[in-house]
This record gives structure tokens, sequence and C-alpha cells, in this order.
């Protein structure tokens, strides 16, 4: 049963808390977006060819993405606070190696291991969170701050990755997370208690090995479809694997005594509707952070840090936007409307970045595309990181949190399969259809493949705003209008 504010031994340095759980949110994600602007610069200094490069990003996700719903019940199981602060110093350990690294390989191994103790820390610091602020006005504000970092840290990684590139070298996008998280654990240890679960039951070890392995088959089978297309045996062997497991995992959680993932955490509309609000709205920003990266440095010619301060705007919106929904609209309008409505602004900026041309502007094309995006994403993280996790047991938040997470991971893998390959596609038919007809043609194309992907995300969240309207239940969920708990006793 949670406790009451009033013997709650983390109730009266919950803001504090709160900063450090922000801290720790944004270097796991900032963290998939800063090794992005400096791979050029470790390729040509550990001389790794082009076919290895997406190692240094996907060892991140398949470790990340696999693990984070057994990471999340560990938190539930042995304590949070110990393993949150377990997440933080593994994370700051592997990045340390990573940026000592002199070879491919140890590379490749430093990033797998950011993934596996960033997988005990992102489940880890929203279940923190969902269990430390009782008031459903302070939570809401909370979870708006939150909601921002984790829209708005895959920009700043971008700006940051730019800076520290030009300035000192790629290996200080690793070292950074030791002066990050370093004091996090220290304070940490502070201010965190040690609860441990009353019961202390044993861990669901069918259900453990099943998801993951799903999970892992799920996101390495997208990653083979960017890579050796989707009818390839490699493909469709994995996707086929992952289904297989994820089914088994289902009928396991059906009938163990202690299951990995109580399916009544997902089955709760409200819950299940922000799941899949956050897989859609992933898949679907994939194409804002790959392919406007590439369009700003490759055909405006911005450099790193130009086009890192180019998506500062759509990260202002957002974290304006997801703390004032949180604190003012979700008590009015409730989750259902907000992420519809963002979900809605997510497909208008996306189709104004479809309008973009090889010689259009920053200041005229590209920046009111951001904004309305912004606007857009702040509307959808912030209500459902908080509807995700409303109504769970204690007991059960770290794995309610680990979903939210998942959610995201295999969205974005989805999205970096589906819009790689469209985009492909989409450079090499106009190609072909135009050659020799204009001199810029390769600009041309890399333009056409880059605006074809963008429709293709604008459809993405237009289905998602159908998904939204038809499973997040109507008005204002009772915890978040009322002075009740947030989650079950």
């Amino acid at each position: 049963m949670p406790q009451s504010p009033a013997i709650d031994p983390h109730h009266a340095r919950r803001w504090a808390i709160l900063a450090v759980l922000g801290v720790s949110q944004l270097m796991v994600v900032l963290d998939a977006t800063i090794v992005n602007i400096a791979l050029p610069s470790a390729q040509e200094s550990l001389a790794f060819s082009d076919d290895d490069r997406q190692w240094i990003i996907t060892a991140y996700a398949l470790a990340f993405g696999s693990l984070l719903l057994i990471g999340g019940r560990i938190g539930d199981l042995f304590g949070r606070k110990f393993v949150f602060v377990a997440g933080l110093i593994g994370f700051a350990l592997a990045s340390a190696v990573g940026g000592a690294a002199q070879s491919f390989g140890v590379l490749v191994a430093a990033r797998a291991g950011q993934g596996v103790f960033g997988a005990l820390l992102a489940p880890g610091a929203l279940s923190l969170l969902t269990t430390i602020f009782h008031d459903p006005a302070e939570r809401g504000k909370a979870f708006g701050i939150f909601g921002a970092i984790a829209g708005g840290g895959a920009a700043i990684g971008l700006l940051l990755g730019g800076v520290l590139t030009e300035y000192l070298n790629w290996r200080w996008c690793l070292y950074v997370n030791l002066l990050i998280a370093a004091p996090a654990a220290v304070a940490a240890m502070g201010l965190l208690h040690h609860l441990p679960h009353p019961d202390k039951p044993k861990i669901d070890l069918a259900g453990t090995a099943t998801a993951t392995l799903g999970l892992l088959a799920l996101v390495y089978g997208f990653t083979q479809a960017e890579r050796a297309g989707w009818g390839s045996a490699s493909t469709l062997g994995f996707l086929a694997a992952s289904v297989v497991l994820l089914v088994v995992f289902v009928v396991l959680q059906r009938r163990v005594a202690h299951p990995l993932m109580p399916l009544h955490v997902v089955l709760d509309r409200g819950r299940g509707g922000a799941y899949l609000a956050v897989l859609i709205s992933g898949a679907g920003m994939f194409a804002v952070f790959l392919f406007l990266t590439y369009y700003l440095q490759q055909t405006l010619r911005m450099s790193p840090i130009e086009t890192g301060f180019g998506f500062l705007p759509m990260s202002a919106a957002i974290m304006v936007t997801a703390t004032i929904g949180n604190t003012k609209l979700v008590p009015a309008f409730g989750p259902r409307r907000l992420i519809t409505l963002g979900m809605l602004l997510g497909a208008a900026g996306l189709a104004l970045m479809a309008q973009l041309e090889v010689d259009s502007s920053y200041a005229s094309a590209v920046l009111p595309a951001l904004v309305v995006m912004g606007v857009g994403m702040g509307l959808i993280f912030a209500p459902a990181f908080v509807s995700g996790t409303l109504g769970v047991h204690h007991h059960d938040a770290g794995v309610a949190s680990a979903t939210i997470n998942t959610a995201q991971q295999v969205g974005g893998s989805i999205g970096t399969a589906l819009l790689s390959t469209i985009f492909a596609s989409a450079v090499d038919t106009y190609a072909k259809g135009h050659a020799g007809a204009a001199p810029d043609l390769a600009a041309q194309a890399a333009v056409h493949g880059y605006t074809t992907a963008f429709w293709w995300s604008a459809a993405i969240f237009a289905l998602g705003a159908v998904v939204a309207w038809v499973v997040l239940p109507p008005g204002v969920p009772e915890g978040l209008a009322t002075g009740e708990p947030a989650f079950a006793h």
C-alpha cells in the first residue's frame, strides 16, 4: 500500500528528487542522438566501415529496448534507490569505456553496456516520479517537466553533440555522461530511501526470457529491414520469431503467480492508449531528427552546431507546452483530447516539412514546422507519461514506467526501418525518372526522399490521432481531477 504524504520519506524532498530524476532522464534521452553527430569523427578515428557504423546506434537500441521490462521489474522487486543508482554508475562506466575505446569492437560493447544500464535507469526514474508526488496539481507539474525533458532531450543531444565534436572531439560525446551521472548518483544516495518490496516475490524467469528475446528479435528485425530489405530472410525470420516469443510471453503472464508484466497494467484503456500513443509518436518523430538533420547539413549546408541550434525552437515548444499541458490542460480536458490534438499538430507540422525544396530557407520553411511539431509533441508526451502510470499499484510502477520507455524504443525502431526504406526507394525512383534532367539531381532526389518520408510520417501521426481518440477513455481520469493518489492502494 502506498504511503501518505505525511509518512512518505521522499515527500519533503520531492522537488530535489525531481531534479535528479530529470537530469538522469536527460542523459538517457540525449544519448540516443548525441552520438549521431559524433559518428563521422568516430568512424575516421577508429577506421570502421560504412556498413559497420550502424552498430554504434543499434547496439544501444538493442540492449535498451529488449531489457526495459526486466529493468523496470527489478526496481519494483529490489528497491528503486539502489537499482537507480546502479543504473547511473553503470551508465557512467560504460560511457567512460566507450570514450576511451581504441577499436570498433570496444566502442560497440560500450554502447551495448550503456543500453543495459539505461534499461535500469529509465524506468527507475519514471517509477520514482510516479510514487513520490501525491497531489494531482504537483504531479501534473512534475510530469510536465519530465515529459518536456523526454521530448526535448533528443534535440538537445544534437546540439550538445555538435558543440562537443567541433570544439573538443567525438570522445566527449561519451565522456560527458560522467559529468552528469556521477553528481546525480551522489545526490540520489543522499535523497532517496531504500523501500524494498514487502512480499519479495520471485522473478518470472520464463516471462523474462520470452519478453527479452522477443523484444530483441523485434528491434533487430526492424534494423535488418533497414539494411537488407523487408523481404529478406533475416528480416522475416527475426520478426516472425518476435511474434511467436511475445505471444508465448502473453500466455505465460496469464498463468504465472508473479508475472513480469501484470496484464491489467496494459489492458486498462487509459494506460494502454498512452502506450500506443508513445509508440506511434516515436515512429513518426524519427523523420524529424534523422531526415531533417541531413537536410539541414547536406542541403542547406548548416554546420553541426547550427543544426543543433536549429532544433532548439522545437525543444522550447515541447518544454513550454508539456509543462502548461500537464498543469492546466490535462485536469481540465483529460489526456484523450490533448493527445489527439497533439497527434493532429504533429501531422500538420510534418505536412509543412513535406513542402521543403532544395532552396528553401530555415526561417520561412523549417522553423514554423518545428514549432508546430514541438507544440504537438508537448501535448502528447506529458499526458501520455502521466496516463501511462496512473492508477497502477505502487509495486507495479516500475513495470508501467518501463512499458512507456519500451513503447517509445520499439516505435523508434519501427520508424527507423519503415521511413529509411521509404526514403531510399523514393530517392532511387526520382533519380531514375529524372536522369540528366538537372545539374543538381542528387540534391533534388535527396529532398524528394526527405519530403516523401515526411508525408508518411504525417500519415503515422494522423493514424495516431484516430487511435488516441478511439482507445483513450473520455473525460478526466479520477486521479487527476481529485486529490486522490495517482497510484492504486
